[in-house]
């Protein structure tokens, strides 16, 4: 039997995009750009649903866990890509690579498992609404997601400890802008067949059954609706489902684009760059310029905000001016006085 000697690979040398060099500060300041809209909008939903009441219900709250998955999604993913594309490059450690990797997977499967739900929830509220506060009440909903984030998180840890078995001696440099699946298994000089398979498993379990799901449940509501004998009534209906099915349709249609059709790997990052970025940064504003509740709330609140510093000044410093004109008043008459 012969021996190799070799030096296990440490980190990871991330290229980005190669092809935009001369772009790059343009390319860096629009992503700079898309990550505080992102976190700003993501924020402001949660807030929002958070603060009206009007909102208390199983749709929104499974729609700030979304918001909550698009924050740590672009948070995993863009500081980093942010640096790349300003030194054009960037290394990473292999542990730095595998969580980035965990936390990655972990916001996507995440997403998956609430666009599911919230179909569901469309479901129960379209064809079995008598039923829809009994099924979809609080403890419910809670109990989905504590159920999610315990089904990833052991999922995610299986294939990611399987992953950090393998062994790295060759190249170490990745044509991406993060640590995807695909680029590390190419770079792996063990056997990875083992990992494929953990891997078909988890994308079955929480992609592609979700996905079987959603459509489902949108076979079951659309029968429901040419069911209504009114123009209006079924546009009506279906507008509140509207907001969920193109969510649905961008973030699927994103992730079945990028990894089952076989494509050059400058396409493949490019096309990543819509379900890492630009998808975080649509589902607010997809949610709150078409969802009349939303928009409702935000107004109020931001009413709210604006009136409070006026408030603030009524409720505070007029009565201390009053005061402070009082204790003028009486110390030019104690001073008259003496005079």
């Amino acid at each position: 039997m012969e021996h190799y000697n070799f030096s296990k690979v440490t980190e990871f040398l991330l290229l980005g995009f190669q092809n935009l060099q001369k772009l790059n500060f343009i390319l860096f300041f629009l992503l700079l750009i898309i990550f505080c809209v992102t976190i700003c909008g993501n924020l402001l939903i949660i807030i929002v649903v958070s603060y009206s009441r009007s909102l208390h219900s199983p749709m929104y709250f499974f729609l700030t866990q979304l918001s909550f998955s698009d924050i740590l999604l672009t948070t995993t993913i863009v500081p980093n890509m942010l640096h790349i594309v300003l030194y054009e490059g960037s290394s990473v450690s292999f542990i730095g690579c595998l969580i980035q990797f965990y936390l990655f997977i972990a916001s996507e499967a995440l997403e998956c498992l609430l666009l599911t739900v919230m179909s569901y929830d469309r479901y129960q509220a379209i064809c079995n609404p008598l039923h829809y506060t009994s099924v979809m009440d609080l403890t419910f909903c809670i109990r989905a997601v504590l159920l999610f984030w315990l089904v990833i998180f052991l999922m995610e840890l299986m294939v990611v400890f399987t992953m950090g078995q393998l062994d790295f001696c060759g190249p170490n440099i990745i044509d991406h802008f993060f640590c995807d699946l695909e680029p590390l298994l190419e770079l792996s000089c063990s056997d990875t067949f083992i990992m494929k398979i953990e891997t078909l498993f988890l994308v079955i379990i929480l992609a592609i059954c979700p996905l079987t799901v959603i459509i489902v449940s949108y076979v079951y509501i659309i029968i429901t609706i040419l069911k209504i004998p009114s123009v209006t009534g079924r546009q009506k209906t279906f507008s509140t489902c509207s907001s969920h099915l193109v969510v649905v349709s961008m973030y699927y249609g994103s992730l079945i684009t990028t990894y089952v059709f076989p494509r050059q790997q400058n396409a493949k990052t490019f096309l990543s760059l819509f379900y890492t970025v630009i998808t975080p940064l649509l589902n607010p504003m997809i949610y709150s310029l078409s969802n009349r509740d939303i928009k409702q709330a935000l107004r109020t609140l931001f009413n709210n905000i604006f009136h409070s510093p006026i408030f603030f000044y009524r409720a505070i410093f007029l009565p201390w001016k009053a005061k402070a004109a009082k204790i003028r008043i009486r110390v030019a008459a104690s001073i008259e006085s003496i005079d």
